[in-house]
């Protein structure tokens, strides 16, 4: 069976601090049961000057949220929905529970 987040879907967060926040997926850690959202949880790290980066300094970046902190958006109202799947013709396809519409995998 398919997966249900998949890098390149929009997303809101449901829960924390972040509440309410869309974004788009960059990447999934499936082992640890994590995705990694644009623009969403992020934090500043502290670095030390290296070869690399002469500047030291506050850096900040994205950090992980669990991916059950995550809803898919439906693309009818862009409301955060549960995924179903059904098969089709085409073989498995995800839908939206709230609208019952297809939701289609994002272009790689």
């Amino acid at each position: 069976m398919p997966n249900r987040i998949v890098k390149g879907d929009t997303v809101v967060v449901t829960t924390g601090k972040e509440k309410g926040k869309k974004g788009v997926v960059q990447k999934i850690l499936s082992k640890k049961n994590r995705v990694l959202v644009s623009q969403v949880n992020i934090v500043k790290r502290h670095t030390k000057p290296s070869k690399d980066k002469p500047d030291g300094g506050i850096v900040e970046k994205e950090a992980a949220l669990n991916w059950s902190n995550v809803m898919l958006v439906d693309p009818k109202d862009g409301k955060g929905t549960r995924v179903g799947f059904k098969k089709a013709d085409s073989g498995w396809v995800r839908f939206g529970k709230r609208s019952g519409d297809e939701i289609p995998y994002p272009k790689r």
